[in-house]
């Protein structure tokens, strides 16, 4: 809601904050909110005044300003920071702002030729700050002589995943010569602006733990994180999960490398209490690993996954009817009929569960998945499909869908964790929408160093939520907005008012490994 305190001259600008406000005009002030700034452990009743762009200053009665916004009631905390969503398009996009993200950045899957995906992105303009990782997988396909499809015959950089999932070269073990020229692939990728290396291992289980050193070298020389799918997820041998992430740990320790491991809570099984172990026990040695997790106990992903064949998922003492094939909607009935879709459409999407929460013994290890301090909130969002036109159109299509994840993630930790189930208090949780993911990245993306923060100087990429009627309302079968997100600037520039979308503005910037600000 705008408002006018008494005797406000509203429309001329004042010099406020001594140094910080200097000469910028206070375009918007955020008045009488709860503020939640994770880096300084602010929480009180104050004001936020933003101008250029930035956080002018923060505290009680900053003066005039062009436009005020009435908080009272409400949280005012920085934007939330998605690490890990292929949802890299306009309607993605603007699902997930409803859902108080303000970047959004896919690095695991990536994508080739990060340059052309940056100016697509720009062209076609971007409600909230994106950004890529180079891809191993594509750059591996590329390297066996598949053709890298340029940006426009995709929406996203996970379609043109999709589409490689029938190409099944790329599965071959690679040749010295190949591993080199994977990586000098992957070190123009950084080059233009790619700000990791995602590496979807859990897709070629087969390759080599050799060409994963490769790639950690590479990332540790050019200052970036490797993010990495763990080759498995089995609860049982030859390969476990747990196995899996202590090549993670052994990979970054030997490179001095940062590694950062995707959705943890989605390929642990029930090797999760050993995996928090080891990672934090590398962790406290000074070993740069870091993780994230999602607050759905169903994932989704390709049905053609190497993870997903009937003996795959025999080893995660999981059986195909665990699997739903979204085009139909079908439970998948048996191992012929997962044979039957896996060969005729390998990159159709699937819900795969993760932990059935009707059983107590999973439902606690998913619990204790979502409470790892250092862990990012991170949603693996997954790009919008409708089968209709106009696929940017506002609001969706009927029939449109994804995992609701997309659209209500981080509304599902402040409303469910937070709020309905006290796992976590709204502070600490914040931190792991906001800070966390800005420092994880702090060292690959300049501009992130201003990012995840309330403070004067900071990008005014804020987010305001009713913390009492934050919800996440997208389920299985309805893509619904999350509820309760109340504004949201992106730059300074408001995305969402009072609730709604402003579906015309596009104040979304690219995050790269060169700039100093978004």
């Amino acid at each position: 809601m705008l408002i006018s305190p008494p005797g406000a001259d509203v429309g001329h600008d004042v010099e406020i904050g001594g140094d910080i406000g200097g000469e910028i005009g206070v375009e918007i002030a955020l008045v009488g909110g709860r503020v939640i700034d994770p880096e300084s452990g602010l929480d009180a009743i104050a004001d936020v005044a933003v101008g250029g762009g930035r956080v002018i200053t923060v505290g009680p009665g900053l003066g005039r300003a062009r436009e005020y916004v009435d908080c009272t009631g409400l949280v005012v905390c920085p934007g939330f920071i998605d690490l890990h969503s292929h949802a890299q398009s306009i309607s993605g996009a603007r699902l997930q702002v409803l859902d108080g993200v303000t970047t959004a950045l896919d690095l695991e899957c990536g994508v080739l030729e990060v340059a052309q995906w940056h100016d697509r992105a720009r062209a076609e303009g971007r409600p909230l700050n994106f950004g890529y990782a180079a891809s191993w997988a594509m750059a591996r396909a590329a390297v066996h002589g598949m053709p890298v499809a340029p940006p426009e015959r995709y929406e996203t950089g996970f379609a043109a995943f999709q589409a490689m999932s029938a190409y099944t070269k790329e599965r071959r073990s690679l040749s010295q010569p190949e591993r080199r020229r994977v990586l000098e692939l992957l070190e123009r990728q950084v080059a233009d602006g790619a700000v990791a290396v995602g590496a979807m291992l859990g897709y070629l289980p087969d390759s080599e733990p050799g060409e994963l050193a490769d790639v950690a070298s590479l990332t540790a020389r050019l200052g970036s994180p490797t993010v990495v799918h763990s080759r498995s997820s089995a609860a049982r041998g030859p390969v476990t999960a747990l196995d899996a992430v202590t090549e993670l740990v052994t990979t970054a320790e030997r490179a001095d490398a940062h590694v950062h491991l995707c959705h943890v809570n989605s390929t642990s099984s029930s090797w999760l209490p050993q995996i928090v172990e080891t990672i934090e026990t590398a962790r406290s040695r000074g070993v740069h690993i870091t993780t994230e997790a999602y607050p759905y106990e169903r994932g989704s992903t390709i049905v053609g996954a190497a993870f997903l064949s009937a003996e795959e998922l025999a080893r995660e003492d999981r059986s195909p009817s665990s699997l739903t094939y979204l085009p139909t909607g079908e439970s998948i009935a048996d191992a012929r009929r997962l044979d039957e879709l896996r060969a005729t459409d390998p990159g159709g999407l699937v819900l795969t569960t993760t932990y059935d929460v009707s059983d107590a013994a999973e439902a606690r290890l998913f619990d204790r998945s979502l409470t790892i301090p250092h862990a990012a909130f991170a949603s693996d969002a997954i790009p919008v499909t409708t089968t209709l036109s106009g696929r940017d159109d506002w609001p969706l299509a009927p029939g449109a869908f994804a995992h609701p994840r997309s659209a209500g993630c981080f509304s599902r930790v402040l409303g469910t964790l937070v709020r309905e189930r006290g796992l976590l208090s709204l502070p600490d949780a914040i931190r792991r929408c906001t800070l966390v993911p800005a420092q994880i990245l702090g060292d690959a993306a300049p501009a992130m160093s201003r990012k995840g923060r309330l403070r004067p100087g900071a990008d005014a990429d804020i987010t305001v939520f009713d913390p009492d009627g934050i919800a996440a309302r997208a389920t299985y079968h309805d893509l619904l907005p999350s509820d309760g997100v109340r504004h949201v600037l992106v730059a300074g520039t408001p995305v969402v008012r009072d609730g709604s979308l402003l579906p015309h503005n596009m104040p979304g910037r690219p995050i790269t490994r060169h700039q100093e600000g978004s």
